[in-house]
């Protein structure tokens, strides 16, 4: 594909990327607002528990074998299915391990009412065994329209017959009912517009290729999602579900907003870098593009989120969920390294490294669980256990940039150069956004105050020193608007 037609499908598949991350958080985060005002963090508690067991199930279901699809050079429908097929038998063989061990995982936790939507849940397997082969369809051909539609719909529906079902007093239910929603229309409107369906063959030779590149992602994603999930497990154990409710509230927004940017970069870039992967000079400027551009973005967002985060849980949670105000400030904290660590991992995976993918989730586990074990079971402290992905994060920006600069000559030093104004930006808009809080305004006043300021010290000084970044952006929408009125 010439660059520059790799590059405008790029730009069209990233807009449509960020449409369908910020429409279907921005619905997301009005469900969980309506749902966290309905139900206990109890109920929240309870769902993180279940939702690590089904985490990574989904991960050992896919077992990197999308991505394979995604950055291999030629594919047939063969390959799909072969695909399929493989997640498929996973899934089975899974589902019946947690089926088993419910009454077990629920003793554990000493919360018998664990063991039915435990069950339930994990249905989800099933529905991603088929939705990761379509996902990966749609995503190797850039067409993230399709996935906007699928996202948004699904998140509407599903959020409504989760509020739904809450307001009936289902309680912890109503989080299960709201999760396999999502996951079953998401699988079916992307399906009435891909129409790809699974033919009953199967080639073991693909098979073969396909798992010699998906099973160092397997393990990756294994270590990612059990480093992740392990202090919700602590926490459910060693403190209180309730306790863990609030932790994982703290961790939702920041990360539903990081994520959200980020990914709609990401996905789109490792596409991207997978065509262009014999063009190293292309390569290395597709990668710089996206680092500079979502660090320039999610900075500031999980600045400001987190100078607001008292009035705004205030304003729309209540009273009740005060108390995750603090996780919540840390977790913007470590959801601001994201596109460091995202972009240089989907580069190697998009030049085909899933062997340095995996070695650098080797590393960085052995010193993340160290962490949370000593903050969580020696040390005991909760405040501690979240802030230790902290620690490890600022440690792993310079573990995952490393390999980078082997395989497309873009070192950590250059990484950071690239980056500094976004971080330079942002310290100095909270700095004089931060104070505005001692005006004693009410909650909804503070954060208009605090968006203002933030916002328009942000900005102007981003164009008063001429930020690459700034100018890219306001050429980027200008282009944009110049094309739709000229239609």
């Amino acid at each position: 594909m010439k660059p520059e037609t790799l590059k405008a499908r790029t730009i069209s598949s990233m807009f449509w990327k960020l449409m369908e991350r910020g429409g279907t958080s921005l619905v997301a985060l009005i469900v969980q607002i309506v749902l966290a005002r309905l139900l206990a963090p109890d109920d929240f508690g309870a769902l993180a528990i279940m939702l690590v067991f089904v985490n990574l199930g989904n991960v050992i279901v896919q077992s990197g074998l999308n991505t394979s699809l995604v950055q291999a050079s030629n594919v047939d429908r063969r390959d799909f299915s072969t695909v399929f097929w493989m997640c498929f038998a996973t899934a089975t063989v899974l589902y019946v391990i947690v089926f088993l061990a419910a009454p077990a995982v629920a003793a554990f936790y000493q919360y018998d009412a664990l063991v039915a939507p435990l069950r339930v849940l994990t249905i989800i397997l099933f529905i991603n065994a088929f939705n990761s082969v379509q996902v990966a369809s749609v995503q190797r051909e850039l067409q993230f329209r399709k996935i906007f539609w699928a996202g948004v719909i699904s998140v509407v529906a599903s959020g409504a017959l989760g509020i739904a079902s809450a307001a009936l007093g289902a309680g912890l239910w109503a989080l299960v009912v709201q999760q396999l929603a999502y996951q079953v229309i998401y699988s079916f409107v992307l399906f009435i517009q891909n129409r790809w369906l699974p033919q009953f063959t199967f080639s073991a030779e693909r098979a073969r290729v396909h798992f010699s590149f998906g099973w160092k992602l397997l393990a990756s994603g294994l270590l990612q999602t059990g480093y992740e999930s392990l202090s919700d497990l602590i926490i459910g154990k060693q403190f209180s579900q309730a306790q863990l409710g609030l932790v994982s509230q703290g961790k939702k927004y920041p990360a539903a907003l990081g994520t959200t940017l980020d990914g709609a970069i990401q996905p789109v870039m490792m596409s991207a870098v997978a065509r262009a992967k014999d063009d190293l000079a292309n390569v290395k400027g597709l990668v710089r593009r996206a680092i500079k551009t979502s660090t320039f973005l999610i900075l500031p967002a999980m600045g400001l989120f987190a100078v607001t985060a008292q009035p705004i849980v205030l304003l729309l949670l209540g009273e009740q969920w005060l108390p995750c105000v603090p996780f919540m400030q840390m977790y913007c904290v470590v959801y601001a390294m994201l596109p460091i660590h995202t972009t240089n991992l989907q580069t190697l995976n998009g030049m085909g490294r899933s062997d340095l993918f995996l070695k650098l989730e080797i590393i960085k586990k052995c010193y993340g669980i160290a962490f949370i074990l000593f903050f969580g079971l020696v040390l005991k402290d909760i405040y501690l256990m979240v802030g230790a992905y902290i620690l490890s994060g600022v440690i792993s920006t310079f573990v995952n940039a490393h390999p980078n600069k082997r395989v497309i000559g873009y070192s950590y030093g250059e990484q950071l150069r690239d980056i500094a104004p976004g971080i330079a930006l942002t310290i100095v808009a909270m700095a004089l956004a931060a104070p505005l809080a001692l005006l004693g305004l009410p909650a909804l006043g503070q954060i208009a105050v605090q968006v203002v300021v933030f916002v328009g010290a942000y900005a102007l000084l981003a164009k008063l020193f001429h930020v690459e970044e700034f100018e890219y952006l306001v050429g980027m929408a200008r282009e944009a608007i110049s094309a739709r009125r000229g239609r």
